[in-house]
């Protein structure tokens, strides 16, 4: 069997790629990153260039590390590499997967092909491909598209094992239902009721919350709005304790603080975007897919 592909990590993923390739056995080494005054970036791959190569990259707040992916790949292949995988355990441009409106770009569409010309195969890890069946169909490249919501069942079962698992909306039933199947949990939905363009409300569940601890589970948290009005309506309903555990910690600014004033008591998350609330590192599941998808692994 060939020797495992090299992984090679942008800055700021050190942590997350070095679980990542000491479970594959693999060599790892860094991609450096340096940008001018006038925020072009100069990229620099290790050489000599490996014939097989695994990038491993977060694709949140994307722009400008699509071009620096493009870059990095483009050498890559200069130098001989001859394969190149991407690890992007958040994968961007995802949501926009249709023209909702009149002369809107399709980005779901224009980002895959672009990436598909980057790469030979992609994993990630809960990409947002609520209406496109298949990963392949937004970035046409053998891809997986995992889930960490075992994981985070299983971690949360080890904290609070009695607690109800809680959804904000319907969109997070598939993650809530697969985490509390994972941990043993009872878990439920909320939903989202639209008063207007700009007004939403949460209904949480006609169900006995009193004294209960509630884990609020979703993919993505960012702005902490909707999980923090969910933790508003569950105290006022008299649960005890309420955590928050998340695929994705985007939380941009202002965003644990808007939830720990809503009582949010614990805020945990994947390793997926690197983040101090990261408990579930996911390397594990990661090296699986790595290892299916690497022709040197077949």
């Amino acid at each position: 069997m060939a020797c495992p592909a090299t992984l090679l990590h942008f800055p700021g993923y050190e942590p997350p790629a070095a679980r990542l390739a000491e479970r594959l056995g693999s060599a790892a080494d860094a991609v450096r990153v340096h940008r001018f005054p006038d925020d072009e970036a100069l990229v620099q791959v290790p050489e000599p260039a490996p014939a097989r190569a695994w990038i491993y990259l977060g694709l949140e707040h994307p722009d400008p590390k699509l071009v620096e992916l493009m870059l990095a790949a483009a050498t890559l292949r200069d130098l001989g590499t001859g394969w190149i995988g991407l690890v992007a355990p958040y994968l961007c441009y995802m949501r926009q997967d249709r023209r909702f409106h009149p002369g809107e770009a399709v980005s779901q569409r224009i980002v895959g092909r672009f990436l598909a010309g980057q790469i030979d195969a992609l994993v990630t890890v809960d990409a947002h491909l609520h209406r496109t069946p298949r990963l392949e169909n937004a970035v046409p490249v053998p891809g997986r598209n995992l889930s960490a919501a075992p994981l985070l069942g299983a971690f949360a079962r080890s904290r609070w094992p009695d607690a109800l698992m809680l959804g904000p909306d319907a969109e997070s039933r598939q993650w809530v239902r697969a985490a509390a199947q994972a941990g043993g949990f009872e878990f439920d939905v909320a939903r989202k009721v639209r008063k207007g363009d700009l007004e939403v409300e949460i209904e949480l569940p006609e169900r006995d919350f009193s004294g209960r601890d509630v884990i609020l589970v979703d993919d993505v948290a960012a702005s902490g709005g909707t999980l923090a009005a969910c933790a508003r309506l569950l105290h006022a309903r008299g649960a005890g304790r309420v955590a928050a555990l998340v695929t994705h910690a985007l939380f941009a600014p202002g965003a644990l603080d808007r939830l720990q004033e809503a009582g949010v008591e614990a805020i945990w998350s994947s390793d997926a975007i690197p983040h101090p609330s990261n408990r579930v590192p996911l390397a594990a599941l990661l090296a699986g897919a790595v290892r299916e998808l690497d022709p040197g692994e077949a």
